[in-house]
Formats: C-alpha cells, sequence, structure tokens
C-alpha cells in the first residue's frame, strides 16, 4: 500500500513540475513600438474608400421532382 501512494505521489510531482516548465517567464511582454505600429496600421485600413460591390450571383432555378404515376 505504501508503495501504491509512493508512486502516486512522484507521478504528481512529475505532472506539476512538468506543468511548470511551460510557463511564460515575467519578463516576456508586449512591445509598445509594435502595439503603436498595428494600431496605426488598423486605423489605415478602416479609412481606406476601397468598397468592393457584391458580384452578381446567378439566381438558381428551382429544381422539380419527377411526377409519380399512378398505375
Amino acid at each position: 500500500m505504501k508503495r501504491c501512494w509512493m508512486t502516486g505521489l512522484a507521478l504528481a510531482m512529475v505532472c506539476v513540475a512538468s506543468t511548470r516548465a511551460y510557463a511564460r517567464p515575467p519578463t516576456v511582454q508586449t512591445s509598445p513600438g509594435y502595439d503603436r505600429r498595428l494600431q496605426e496600421s488598423r486605423s489605415q485600413l478602416g479609412s481606406s474608400p476601397t468598397v468592393t460591390a457584391p458580384a452578381d450571383v446567378p439566381v438558381a432555378k428551382p429544381k422539380h421532382g419527377k411526377k409519380k404515376h399512378k398505375s
């Protein structure tokens, strides 16, 4: 029984240690210059006068099924 508890505890410790290994370090943060350029490019895209007209889609005719004849 003691061996089972020790194995479970060891497995839990390995799982906890492996999740901490993929954590992002506290020094990683977004760049203010990148954010500014991103906002500028988005504002330029929003103010562009290019508007595309919707394409004329041909109207499909409804299909009629075959009529069943009574014999």
